[in-house]
């Protein structure tokens, strides 16, 4: 008699005999490859969940998996210090993550029969920490083992499984801490950000705060803020078509620019009448452009968003699809590095025989260019877990548009990191007018390939000029006078919010596109095509936060604790040392929180909308931060600083009246920030506003 929820698979039974060796993977494509690689298995169902049975050396093996993380630190506990947790399973106390139970209760019924347990989730924290922590509740952590492997290929998936290592306590640890930390830091920052919320304004908001997710968020409001209060300036220049010795080309004003339109338009006719520029510097260079290294997530994002604008989560997801399928490496890597540990040659191979399209010609040509020597460049990220992302050689089955994007991306690079260096040639000309200023024409030319022909994607721009000699003319065809409107030195997209994670430290490469999702998720950041806002919700939480904690307004503290728990992967410190030491830092985060809180109920009580602006803006309704007649909100008076500085600027350069560059930058679009365009705009119907911005003209 069969036992419950187990079936047979054709003619041979899905029941497990005890003493067998259970292998838990992160995910079911994961588990289906690892059981493949190990040997002939059979794949049966409990539950609705899949698992496969093989015989290895004469033993039984059990190759079954999670979907993602089962455990969490959790407490039973309200309010608010809290630092009692312990670890539980998540769909206890969450409802979305219901899915979860029945992989519970497969690796609950599977790992009982089990008498030697193996780790072979991804080889990284996370990974670490996901079969830890089942094989701990679930099973006997003192029996345990460790798969390490950076691909999914078969080979070498059977090779790790051959080489089992020791439990990484440390990167388990790392990982725990790394969990423990975010779950006391976001669970007491967020309960007194909510239980203040409700008391002022009676409303049941839920406010989040994060040790990663909160300096985040306050750089997307900063940047948020730049953009909008940004007021574009107009620069004038000249540029030229000339023609000499047959060939047409460009040149710009080199070292000044016309002050004003009015002298450009002057100039341009002067230039016109004359007809010609003489040559007074012609000089040439010729420089290599060497290779760049093969990929780490980071950059794959950043590459993927440049070219297809990709969110950093989408190209993460597109990457581990491709991993799960066993035809690229591990993708959450820090590393730009290839070791030589990787079989190249068998890799290059295997693609150049797979016939798949252009990629297989340009790796048959990387052979007879490298006569099958395979050096790559090296980058200087490292990462202690994983290699660079690159191909593991297996043939793609269908794939999708996007799917296919990211592996050509990953190949390219892959092999254009083993390529010679490009050489590109730039030419200069300075040229000079009849009264002596000087115009400048740059021309660039590809003259080796190199990498760029594995990897066209970084190809620079090509122009050709006349390489002509000093003393030479060049006729004037025409002479166009262009205005160009100064753009903000920032922008705020998921790519830049990424960017700039990675420069000042904080996060994973793992979490960091999770983390700006969840700023999304929870509406404090809105996406309307390819911009993106703050939310009045997301506004008014920084608001909140930077009256009650501004210590969470900067990645510092939060730098701190992840170099704490580097300092546990690698040994130097204990997991205990580095949460107590957290806990300290939140009871003098709440110690000044309480304190601050009597100072600045009523400011919160009006950003929570609880309690109207004594005198709100004319524009937006906010509560002023000047007097009648003309009230306005802090971001409105700033904007109206900044235009009353700028309006005298732009008027003189576009030989303007004061009033109609008011106009001009209330009609603008795109270009000028929102605030600046909606104190413009009210400025033109607000006759107190007018005469601020602009005088009695």
């Amino acid at each position: 008699m069969r036992r419950k929820g187990l079936k047979r698979s054709g003619n041979k039974t899905c029941t497990l005999p005890k003493g067998s060796i259970a292998v838990i993977a992160e995910k079911p494509r994961a588990a289906e490859k690892i059981a493949k690689a190990i040997g002939s298995p059979v794949k049966c169902r409990m539950y609705g969940v899949p698992y496969w049975l093989v015989r290895v050396d004469g033993r039984s093996v059990v190759v079954a998996s999670t979907a993602g993380h089962m455990y969490a630190p959790s407490t039973d506990e309200r309010g608010y210090p809290t630092y009692n947790y312990y670890w539980a399973p998540i769909w206890e106390s969450d409802r979305k993550a219901g899915y979860l139970k029945k992989y519970y209760r497969l690796l609950s019924s599977l790992l009982r029969q089990a008498s030697m347990y193996v780790n072979a989730c991804d080889y990284d924290i996370e990974g670490s920490v996901i079969g830890y922590m089942i094989i701990k509740h679930l099973g006997d952590e003192r029996r345990a083992y460790r798969m390490k492997y950076s691909s999914l290929s078969l080979s070498e998936l059977k090779k790790a499984f051959s080489n089992l290592q020791p439990l990484d306590r440390d990167m388990v640890e790392a990982g725990i801490t790394r969990h423990e930390l975010d779950w006391i830091w976001g669970i007491n920052i967020s309960r007194a950000l909510t239980s203040t919320a409700k008391r002022l304004s009676n409303k049941r908001l839920i406010l989040s705060a994060g040790r990663v997710q909160t300096p985040t968020l306050v750089e997307a409001v900063n940047r948020w803020r730049r953009i909008n209060l940004h007021i574009p300036t107009p620069t004038i220049s000249l540029q030229l078509t000339l023609e000499a010795r047959g060939v047409k080309f460009k040149a710009r004003t080199h070292g000044w620019s016309p002050e004003t339109k009015n002298e450009a338009l002057l100039i341009s006719r002067e230039l016109r009448k004359v007809g010609y520029l003489r040559v007074v510097e012609s000089h040439g260079k010729r420089k290599t452009m060497k290779p760049q290294p093969a990929f780490n997530l980071g950059d794959l994002q950043l590459e993927a968003s440049r070219l297809y604008r990709y969110s950093p989560s989408r190209t993460q997801s597109l990457a581990e699809d491709l991993y799960l399928d066993g035809l690229i490496s591990y993708p959450r890597t820090n590393s730009q590095k290839l070791p030589p540990t990787i079989d190249y040659a068998s890799i290059i191979h295997k693609i150049e025989s797979m016939n798949y399209g252009e990629l297989s010609l340009l790796a048959r040509e990387l052979r007879r260019e490298t006569q099958g020597v395979y050096r790559p460049v090296q980058g200087r990220k490292e990462d202690p877990a994983h290699p660079a992302i690159h191909p593991t050689g297996e043939r793609p089955g269908r794939m999708d548009r996007d799917h296919e994007r990211i592996y050509d991306l990953v190949v390219r690079r892959f092999m254009a990191t083993f390529s010679k260096p490009a050489v590109i040639e730039d030419h200069v000309l300075i040229l000079t007018d009849f009264k002596g200023r000087f115009y400048e024409s740059r021309g660039t030319l590809v003259l080796s390939e190199g990498w760029l022909r594995y990897y066209p994607y970084s190809m620079p721009r090509q122009s050709k000029i006349p390489l002509l000699r000093e003393g030479e003319k060049a006729r004037i065809l025409d002479v166009e006078v262009k205005v160009e409107w100064s753009k903000p030195s920032i922008n705020l997209s998921k790519t830049s919010l990424l960017k700039w994670m990675e420069n000042v430290n904080i996060g994973t490469e793992g979490t960091r596109a999770r983390i700006i999702e969840i700023l999304f998720k929870r509406r404090y950041l809105t996406q309307d095509g390819g911009r993106v806002d703050v939310s009045d919700l997301g506004y008014t939480v920084t608001t909140i936060i930077g009256e009650l904690f501004p210590q969470l307004q900067t990645p510092d503290l939060t730098r701190t604790f992840e170099s704490l728990i580097e300092a546990v992967r690698i040994g130097r410190t204990s997991r205990e040392t580095v949460i107590r030491e957290a806990i300290n830092t939140i009871d003098e985060l709440l110690e000044g929180f309480h304190a601050r809180l009597p100072r600045v109920r009523e400011n919160i009580a009006k950003a929570l909308g609880a309690k109207p602006p004594s005198n709100p803006c004319i524009i937006c309704g906010r509560e002023s931060a000047t007097g009648r007649p003309a009230s306005l909100c802090s971001h409105h008076k700033e904007a109206l600083e900044g235009l009353k500085e700028a309006l005298p600027v732009i008027a003189r350069r576009l030989g303007l009246s004061k009033s109609e560059a008011l106009k001009r930058i209330a009609s603008m679009r795109g270009q000028v920030g929102l605030w600046v365009k909606e104190v413009a705009r009210e400025a033109l119907r607000n006759k107190t506003l007018s005469k601020a911005l602009i005088g009695q003209g």
